[in-house]
């Protein structure tokens, strides 16, 4: 049986980590753009350090990052060489509306992200469409504090309005927000969100969070309206939590760590609040600011698909003398003594996505779509800049082999797979280039040194043979 015939297979993007031109033809600044390489860049991301404009003590990998902008030609010929049938990036706010609260959006901006779907369409590939991948112009975060602010709602409201109505019959399938828990984890990459001392920290996220939901709501409304053919999904960072051990305290950690992730798309798939989350906020003394219609709009207007990030799976546990935490996620948890881990230490477990693909099919019976899987790792290129990468051929052969039997063997109903950072891009987590995750090598380092040549690694053929074959082959020869 295998894949479906239209099987979306491709490759993902983020246009921060890509693009850089960040002060070009009218971009303005965004919340991304201000995350420094190295030691402070952990506490900028989760808004306890602040950092509203660049200074000269730290490096930002974002600003030029491997000039896709320019390039995107060049890129986008590559990606079609190996066969994409799908490319997922995702649009910078800031070039739309640099501030982002204008009337009028910028038409430099909109007339790149048309240029840039045109080319997609001339290969026979899908753009699948990031409408905010972290991204917040700086404008927004200085003068209404981000998604705590409920004009952010309008404001995205009149973005979506802009890009439906321009690319209407060049895009289709669309995100409304990148990994939307991780608000929860990195408030001020994942939305913007400074806290000043004493605030309530709890508050504010789940403030900007019911926010979001309330943007992701309109603009799945919108996409319907503007074009019956659009498919809206909502984005998760995935990866099922396992109970350290089978002591019940264990497994009811396990079962409230998903549930925490689970909230946002609890909503975005079935249209409410649940009722555990809203046990949570009464006992934290949170106070969502649900106005008239909110709820309604919630109920009406619930995505298409539900797509999500994998990683790793993640476990949980009670037992203090158990702590040692898995580095590298954000989300937390605790190393599992069974699994191998990445360079980065991410923990490498295959039969993860499969359970992650059961789990959220179970849960929201809405077609999947997985928009990022690999792996980061040190890539050593020869004097020609090729990379014998058998170890990410390994890594996203056996991803792939569960993947399909959750398909074949569980009934799971998968749209697409978009391998992560398709070619090699700043990391999000660590803003590394050597952290790469690419079929295609980008001369830069961590310093922002290079020529930005792009070559083709092992794996870009071996992508191409399994994408030619819909995933029946995934030798490596």
């Amino acid at each position: 049986m295998g894949f479906r015939k239209d099987f979306l297979w491709g490759g993902a993007t983020a246009a921060n980590q890509c693009e850089g031109a960040y002060n070009e033809d009218g971009r303005g600044l965004a919340n991304v753009d201000l995350a420094p390489v190295g030691k402070d860049r952990a506490a900028v991301i989760n808004g306890d350090m602040k950092m509203f404009d660049f200074d000269d003590n730290h490096f930002y990998p974002a600003r030029d990052a491997i000039d896709m902008y320019h390039r995107y030609k060049e890129d986008i010929a590559l990606f079609a060489e190996m066969g994409f049938k799908t490319y997922r990036l995702s649009i910078a706010w800031s070039r739309i509306f640099p501030k982002g609260d204008e009337t009028e959006p910028n038409e430099a901006g909109l007339k790149y992200y048309e240029d840039l779907f045109k080319e997609c369409k001339k290969y026979g590939m899908e753009p699948l469409v990031t409408i905010t991948h972290f991204d917040c112009p700086m404008h927004l975060v200085e003068k209404y504090g981000a998604w705590r602010s409920r004009e952010l709602v309008g404001f995205y409201e009149n973005l979506c309005h802009v890009i439906f109505n321009r690319y209407k019959g060049l895009v289709k399938y669309w995100l409304t927000f990148n990994e939307i828990n991780v608000l929860l984890h990195a408030p001020f990459m994942g939305a913007g969100l400074y806290f000043e001392e004493g605030e309530d920290k709890d508050q504010v996220k789940y403030q900007a969070a019911h926010h979001e939901l309330l943007a992701s709501a309109i603009a799945t409304k919108i996409a319907h309206e503007v074009d019956p053919e659009n498919k809206v999904g909502c984005m998760l960072a995935g990866g099922s939590n396992y109970a350290y051990t089978p002591k019940p305290e264990d497994v009811w950690a396990s079962r409230k760590a998903d549930r925490e992730n689970y909230f946002f798309i609890d909503v975005q798939s079935r249209g409410e609040y649940p009722t555990y989350a809203l046990k949570e906020m009464e006992r934290k003394g949170i106070e969502l600011p649900i106005q008239e219609g909110d709820l309604e709009l919630l109920k009406e207007h619930t995505v298409d698909f539900v797509s999500f990030s994998y990683y790793a799976s993640r476990v949980q546990s009670t037992d203090p003398e158990i702590n040692e935490k898995a580095p590298g996620n954000l989300m937390g948890g605790v190393i599992n003594p069974y699994l191998e881990s990445s360079e980065w230490g991410w923990q490498i477990d295959p039969l993860g996505l499969r359970i992650t693909l059961n789990d959220l099919y179970d849960r929201y019976q809405k077609p999947l779509f997985i928009v990022e899987n690999g792996l980061g790792a040190i890539d050593t290129p020869d004097e020609n800049g090729y990379v014998e990468d058998d170890y990410r051929i390994e890594y996203l052969a056996e991803h792939i082999k569960a993947m399909k039997d959750a398909v074949e063997i569980d009934g799971v109903e998968l749209l697409g797979y978009t391998t992560w950072g398709c070619i090699d891009l700043v990391s999000a987590g660590t803003g590394e280039m050597k952290k790469r995750y690419g079929f295609i090598y980008v001369d830069r380092d961590n310093d922002g040194n290079g020529t930005l040549k792009r070559t083709k690694k092992k794996s870009f053929d071996w992508y191409k043979q399994v994408i030619a074959s819909n995933g029946e082959d995934l030798s490596n020869n």
